[in-house]
């Protein structure tokens, strides 16, 4: 074994498993009681290494752990120091580990709590792996302790955790912030109405609002607050609603619901820059979905595929006079009131009821809670019953969730009834292109484009045949 005596080179591990506050006070006391004990022995400190606000129980990587072991292998230590063994590991395999290597290089290992431990010898070693066995147990206690802590806060609907408020609430995070609350009741309706979560954040970030921190608006954070459990006034806990929570609703459960199960199709996808692609437009002859195809010069266009996609490729039409038309068409027919009055008295004919399907819906993500914890935790199921009843229960879910999203689609006719051309028209150049794609596909079954008559190169409006909803 290296020497251990006056003057070996001792190298100081420091670790603290949370430091939230970055002030190091926890690794500074380590540090001093540690000198303390190198000065009492005659050593110098050679290195210092050191992991604040990292767990050793974690499994993740702890750099300045890495680096003792690397200067242990480079031979540049003869003394290993720390305020406790299990500030050196939490984990056997870790542990194991460190012992072959302190073995191979010959270097002693000495604690301010634990004392010293000599792991060239058995009984050293044996030393080691319990001091390691009782410090996994300590952790893996506290784990399930708190665990079992966030489940009990979660189901009691209660706030927990700190750091950075939440957008739309005070620093309680329980009061309403009613400025920020306002912007997220406008851009909830905006996406269950067709926009496209980049048409909010373009919004947001044209407008100068910021996150709580400060900084500007992300497509990905703003997507995981807007579609929030929290904002909903509900507790969340592992992906699951687990409470109605003690802070105040910014939006409806029901619009919490429909917008998380849209979200995946409307929020994320990119944007489009044709108004008419996606089905609704279709070609006069075969019946085939008109494409996005631009021409030679540059002009956007719509044609009808060949046969490589199913279509005949025997029409073509100017996507921006077509999109002008229908445009025209579907503001001249919302200012009447019999088409609105029409697609009014068949919405009325949904007999979704929101509220019973949410409740319907909660009851459900219960039912999937419980039946995990019959298999997993008490055994009271097999494995092949739990898988049957938890395939059955997933379905319901989504058939529930897509219910929702459904219904949340007619949003797209609030505030039109009524409302006048200009008013109309003031809307359309307002929104974004997911908006009027939406209000297209709610008043417009179908858009058919025939042939053009030979010789014609204008647009000829009469080659267009609009199938109304109602």
């Amino acid at each position: 074994m290296a020497s251990t005596t006056t003057g070996a080179r001792a190298a100081l591990y420091l670790r603290i498993s949370s430091d939230p506050s970055g002030q190091r006070a926890g690794v500074q006391r380590q540090a001093d009681e540690c000198a303390e004990l190198i000065e009492s022995r005659g050593w110098t400190v050679a290195a210092t290494f050191e992991d604040n606000d990292r767990s050793a129980f974690s499994g993740r990587r702890r750099e300045g752990y890495e680096q003792l072991l690397a200067a242990v292998e480079a031979g540049s230590v003869d003394a290993v120091v720390a305020w406790h063994p299990d500030r050196l590991h939490r984990s056997p395999t870790e542990l194991e580990r460190f012992i072959d290597l302190v073995e191979a290089h010959g270097v002693a290992v000495a604690t301010v709590q634990g004392g010293s431990y000599d792991l060239a010898t058995a009984s050293g070693r044996m030393t080691a792996r319990v001091v390691g066995a009782v410090a996994r147990h300590e952790s893996e206690h506290t784990s399930e302790r708190l665990k079992a802590k966030a489940r009990e806060i979660a189901k009691a609907g209660k706030v927990s955790g700190g750091g950075t408020r939440p957008y739309g609430y005070e620093a309680d995070r329980k009061t309403v912030r009613e400025a920020e609350a306002a912007e997220i009741r406008a851009a909830v309706p905006a996406l269950l109405a067709g926009a496209t979560l980049h048409s909010v954040l373009t919004d947001w970030r044209r407008r100068g609002l910021v996150t709580p921190a400060g900084g500007p608006w992300q497509r990905h954070p703003l997507q995981r607050m807007l579609t929030s459990a929290r904002i909903a006034g509900l507790r969340a806990h592992l992906g699951v609603i687990a409470a109605t929570a003690e802070w105040g609703a910014i939006i409806s459960e029901a619009d919490h619901r429909a917008l998380v199960a849209l979200g995946g199709r409307r929020t994320t996808r990119p944007p489009r820059r044709y108004l008419l692609t996606g089905g609704i437009s279709r070609c006069g002859l075969c019946g085939g979905r008109l494409v996005a195809r631009p021409r030679s010069d540059g002009r956007r266009s719509m044609v009808c595929p060949g046969d490589v996609m199913g279509g005949c490729g025997r029409i073509r039409i100017l996507a921006e006079p077509l999109e002008d038309l229908i445009r025209d068409q579907v503001i001249e027919a919302l200012a009447t009131p019999e088409l609105l009055q029409a697609i009014n008295a068949a919405a009325d004919t949904d007999t979704t009821d929101t509220a019973g399907t949410v409740a319907e819906l909660r009851e459900a993500e219960r039912a999937l809670e419980q039946l995990a914890v019959d298999h997993y935790a008490d055994a009271r199921i097999g494995r092949s019953e739990y898988l049957a009843a938890r395939d059955a229960i997933a379905v319901r879910i989504t058939e529930l969730s897509d219910t929702l999203g459904a219904a949340a689609t007619s949003t797209v006719l609030d505030g039109l009834d009524g409302a006048a051309a200009d008013v109309l028209t003031e809307a359309w150049d307002a929104a974004d292109l997911g908006w009027r794609r939406q209000l297209i596909e709610t008043v417009i079954e179908a858009v058919i484009v025939n042939p053009a008559a030979k010789g014609r190169n204008v647009f000829d409006p009469t080659r267009v045949e609009i199938t109304w909803r109602a």
